[in-house]
């Protein structure tokens, strides 16, 4: 009976050095994978912020002035005047339509209370 329990004890124990073994495993290639998506991440960002200096270099007032200039007689590009911006009070929103009031009204009372 003794051996059957030693064999039975070492079995377990073999067993369970091969699945921490392989969970060892497993966990340094999720690691792994973390950290490519890591960089990954940090050079995306360097590329959105070198995109978005980029964009704030093409979209500079002077340049774009200049562009306008150039190209007036295709475009017809004129600059902003105060007198074309107006106020919110001078915004025309529709009409809201007034909900159809309900034609067959019922009064429902509470329970055990009698109606007259």
């Amino acid at each position: 009976m003794r051996a059957l329990l030693f064999v039975t004890t070492a079995c377990t124990v073999i067993g369970l050095a091969f699945w921490a073994y392989h969970q060892n495993y497993r966990t340094q290639q999720a690691i792994a994978e973390t950290e490519a998506l890591q960089r990954q991440i940090a050079e995306t960002r360097a590329r959105f912020a070198v995109l978005r200096a980029e964009w704030a270099y093409l979209n500079r007032p002077d340049r774009l002035m200049e562009l306008a200039e150039m190209n007036f007689d295709t475009l017809g590009l004129l600059p902003f005047r105060p007198e074309q911006f107006g106020r919110v009070e001078q915004v025309a929103y529709p009409a809201e339509d007034a909900p159809e009031p309900i034609a067959n009204v019922v009064e429902i009372s509470e329970q055990g209370e009698s109606t007259p």
